[in-house]
């Protein structure tokens, strides 16, 4: 783990350092509070921060104060040196940020003891900030495909709605349904059927673009949302379609012929209310099954 000493005195600086690395650490030093700061305030920053009180430049606690108003779900662990003992001191060390404080001078045991209990600290907090992730991402994402799921992806149509009309754009919304997809389960198996899904999101994930919104909106159907061109509002959709029909899916020992139909709405850009896009929803969906009606593999936009 990556370890910063900021102390003014070089004796300090150099016995701190001897100690740290005997330890384990990789040390980082810093002789006043400004570079301190730009250490801290850089990316992939030191976590575990041995910072003297007295410096020049800025004090230890003001540069507490700065770290602590940089929004972050993995702050450093602060542990305060300081030759002052007084209560009133301590507490305005630790109001100002920092999560520990040593008195000088001080024992190497003890500081041991401290920046161990700093680095424990840390280690639990990065894995409470994985796990938050990984929950987040599970309550807003489709476990099979990795797509977001039916509520994430109706929460962004409502944000682009209410984006596309702010900005006076044309939205492009598109409800997309793979052809004889029972089919292809009763034939191969659910198993088989998995894979097709998940195929089908990724080629659908490398044609689209990284701000397009791309969900699994439930069983075989999927919803995109983008904005297009005037009179290219269909195209990219097309593209999905080309991308999923130009090569057979090899799942196994089966190799097969996959398509998808696709209905197609726009949504106005103007201020009309539009709601929670449920509207273009259904008028993408009337749409959808008029392409299955017509032969399938095809993309249709709504009148």
């Amino acid at each position: 783990m990556k370890l910063l000493i900021a102390d003014d005195s070089l004796t300090q600086r150099v016995m701190l350092q001897a100690i740290a690395k005997k330890w384990g650490f990789d040390t980082i030093l810093a002789e006043d509070g400004l570079q301190a700061w730009k250490v801290l305030s850089s990316a992939d920053a030191p976590r575990l921060v041995l910072l003297d009180w007295e410096m020049p430049g800025l004090d230890g606690p003001e540069v507490c104060r700065r770290v602590r108003a940089i929004e972050t779900e993995d702050p450093p662990y602060i542990l305060l040196l300081t030759s002052r003992n007084e209560t009133e001191d301590i507490v305005t060390g630790l109001e100002a940020g920092a999560n520990d404080y040593i008195s000088k001078p001080f024992n190497n045991s003890e500081l041991l003891a401290r920046a161990k209990v700093g680095k424990r600290m840390l280690t639990l907090q990065s894995e409470l900030a994985k796990a938050k992730k990984t929950l987040n991402f599970q309550a807003t994402h489709d476990v099979l495909t990795g797509l977001m799921n039916r509520r994430a992806i109706m929460d962004s149509l409502k944000k682009e709605i209410t984006r596309s009309q702010r900005n006076k754009q044309i939205l492009s919304i598109g409800l997309l349904d793979i052809d004889h997809f029972k089919q292809i389960n009763d034939t191969y198996g659910h198993l088989v059927g998995d894979e097709v899904l998940k195929e089908v999101a990724q080629r659908m994930e490398r044609v689209l673009r990284p701000y397009d919104h791309l969900g699994r909106y439930g069983g075989e159907e999927f919803l995109v949302i983008l904005n297009a061109d005037r009179g290219q509002e269909v195209a990219p959709f097309e593209r999905i379609r080309n991308a999923i029909s130009d090569k057979p899916f090899v799942v196994g020992e089966a190799s097969l012929d996959i398509t998808i139909s696709c209905g197609v709405t726009l949504g106005k850009s103007t201020t009309e209310e539009e709601g929670d896009g449920t509207k273009l929803i259904a008028a993408a969906d009337v749409v959808l099954y008029e392409a299955k009606a017509n032969g399938r593999n095809q993309v249709i936009l709504a009148k």
